[in-house]
């Protein structure tokens, strides 16, 4: 694309040094934020905001900038995911002493480049010939053309983005009101449990998905938490501590993160195997489509810019010639060749194909409710199976071994969930693919470089909880301490092997039914990867979704109560995508912010304005969001006074 005879700049030299700059700061935060509260935020729509603001420093700069900016930075919360879910194990097991920095550096920079390597046959399949919605791609999109357009949208945008934040702040900075309202209670010998986060952005992801994932995911969540927990609980005596009943909440949460929670890990690793086996085709055909796409060019004839990915032929060049460093890497730690050979294989194979999982579960729910924990605790436990086979179980360095493949995967599939995201905002927008692909590159190895000396600062400072490291507040490090676990399980026993393989029957039952609805031609699907990633998140995530996918379907009957024009309908729905992007965009913003005081402090309740949320905090907590999902609803009917009609 040109602007009055010249090129529009995109790979250029603030945006790659913003770029690399962003990338390192959150991988940063996100390193911390990750094992304090167990989880992280996607970080492209936050770099979105703040490039833009940069970038308008400047004299001349362009939405593609912006992007470019974005797509870097976010690959630096994606490969902190990826380290921080796995690598702390290695410490926690007492396997390492510390974070080596050329072990970390090696690990995350490599597994990261090959989660962008394996995204890009992976583009054509899941962007351009599938339907799935990618929620915080779509949101990333508005917000840069919102930016680049300013005027009424910009406007709009950042008013939902403020009333997103300052509901962040309220929550999870004041502590005015919970952030999750839930209560438990005991009914004879069972457990009764009902939650839900109270998140105007969860809300909002819900709503761009629409009903149909957001009914899947919250059926999945009532198999595990209103049937699986409670017949769990009364099949077996309550548990007593210290002298007292366990606690009814305590209780569900216990039997959900050792035994439940794997009847997701047994669904996912089924349905993610299915979800590879129905996209062969799409997949084949897009490795087939960028392979001829330079062969079959005249003289004179290029590319579409916007079609123009890293060339095919050096992909599968660098994917077949890591098999090589990785056997080297494997080989150094384990020491035996007939061992490292095939696990190099394995650790391949299994980012490939989780990879694509992870890609296809972003575009379902998005970036930030992506279960990548999930997805390695299926190749830790199937790594680790196969080294029991190599090794036997008497290995000392078995568990490790199973924890460093899990690391390059994890890293490779946290990259790959989040550059799906960033690869369709920029096809929304008209970006060109290879330099999206190039800056993913230079963001992955940027963060790389920083994470080994953040861990190894955050160790000292505040240690791991479940490790001598611990200090009065530690880090919990959640999903690393079940990594180690799920590790050592598979060669010391100890793992609920009964509920993998019933999450996994499960899991066939769900592929006949969407099949037999297939068949029928019905509107109405269920694609099994919704419903499980449903049975492993928490109950409370997915009943917000739920509610914005309610609302989706009651704007639209509304909409059609009204009679509106196409056009008219086309400006409204535009206006609720902006407001939904803005919600998102806002409580990533300030989830980050946030960030920077409990850093500073070490003190996670550095903001509070009370100890504990009250009644009245919770009431009013509740009424806000419900005001915030109005808000979206008058939105979205009201055409042509919120967003500009093109």
């Amino acid at each position: 694309m040109i602007e009055h005879g010249k090129p529009i700049p995109e790979l250029t030299i603030k945006s790659v040094l913003l770029g690399m700059v962003l990338s390192m700061v959150l991988a940063s935060a996100m390193a911390y934020l990750g094992l304090f509260a167990g989880m992280t935020i996607s970080a492209s729509i936050p770099a979105a905001v703040v490039s833009m603001g940069i970038l308008r420093l400047f004299r001349r700069h362009s939405i593609y900038e912006n992007n470019i900016v974005q797509t870097a930075a976010s690959a630096g919360e994606a490969l902190a995911a990826g380290v921080i879910f796995t690598l702390p194990a290695m410490v926690i097991m007492g396997s390492w002493e510390d974070f080596n920095y050329l072990w970390v550096t090696v690990i995350a920079g490599f597994g990261g480049l090959l989660g962008v390597l394996f995204t890009i046959p992976l583009r054509r399949a899941l962007i351009i010939e599938s339907d799935l919605k990618f929620p915080e791609g779509i949101a990333t999109a508005e917000v840069l053309r919102s930016g680049q357009r300013g005027g009424t949208e910009i406007k709009h945008i950042v008013k939902s983005a403020m009333a997103g934040a300052l509901y962040k702040l309220g929550s999870s900075g004041f502590r005015i009101w919970p952030e999750v309202a839930e209560t438990a209670g005991r009914a004879g010998n069972s457990i009764v449990y009902f939650g839900s986060n109270l998140s105007p952005a969860l809300l909002a992801v819900g709503y761009i998905v629409g009903l149909n994932v957001a009914i899947l995911m919250f059926a999945g969540g009532i198999v595990n938490w209103l049937v699986a927990i409670p017949a769990c609980a009364i099949s077996q005596p309550w548990p007593v501590v210290d002298g007292e009943p366990m606690a009814a909440m305590d209780y569900a949460w216990t039997l959900w993160s050792t035994k439940t929670r794997y009847l997701g890990v047994g669904g996912m690793l089924v349905g993610g195997l299915w979800t590879i086996i129905k996209m062969r085709h799409s997949l084949f055909s897009g490795i087939r489509s960028g392979l001829k796409a330079y062969q079959n060019l005249g003289p004179g004839q290029t590319i579409d810019r916007t079609e123009k990915d890293i060339p095919m032929k050096w992909v599968l060049v660098l994917i077949i010639a890591s098999v090589v460093p990785l056997f080297l890497l494997y080989q150094t730690f384990v020491d035996h060749v007939a061992v490292a050979l095939p696990m190099a294989i394995t650790m391949l194979v299994t980012g490939f194909l989780f990879s694509a999982v992870a890609g296809y579960m972003a575009g379902l729910v998005g970036s930030s409710n992506n279960p990548i924990s999930g997805i390695t605790i299926a190749t830790v436990t199937i790594s680790a199976l196969l080294l029991l086979l190599l090794m036997g179980k008497d290995a000392e360095n078995g568990p490790p071994a199973a924890i460093i493949i899990g690391a390059v995967v994890c890293c490779a599939a946290a990259i790959a969930g989040d550059n799906m995201q960033d690869l369709k905002a920029g096809h929304l927008i008209k970006a060109t693919p290879w330099k999206q692909q190039l800056m993913q590159m230079v963001g992955t190895l940027s963060a790389a470089l920083v994470l080994a000396p953040v861990l190894m600062l955050l160790l000292n400072a505040y240690g791991f909880a479940g490790h001598e490291s611990a200090k009065a507040n530690p880090l919990i490090a959640a999903q690393a301490n079940l990594m180690a676990a799920v590790a050592k399980g598979v060669f010391e026993g100890g793992l609920p092997w009964n509920f993998v393989g019933m999450g996994a029957l499960f899991a066939s039952g769900v592929i006949l039914l969407d099949e037999s609805l297939a068949r029928r031609g019905s509107r109405f699907r269920t694609p099994v990867l919704a419903v499980t990633i449903g049975i492993y998140l928490p109950f409370e995530l997915e009943v917000p979704i739920f509610i914005g996918g309610l609302l989706s379907i009651a704007i639209k009957r509304m909409q059609q109560k009204r009679q509106l024009p196409a056009k008219a309908i086309e400006s409204a729905n535009r206006g609720g995508l902006l407001f939904a992007s803005g919600l998102i965009t806002g409580e990533a913003l300030a989830g980050i912010l946030l960030a920077i005081p409990i850093v500073a402090s070490g003190n996670p309740d550095i903001l509070a304005l009370v100890k504990e949320p009250s009644t009245v905090g919770l009431l009013g907590g509740i009424i806000l969001l419900g005001i915030v999902a109005a808000w979206l609803c008058k939105v979205a009917i009201n055409p042509g006074k919120n967003t500009e009609t093109r």
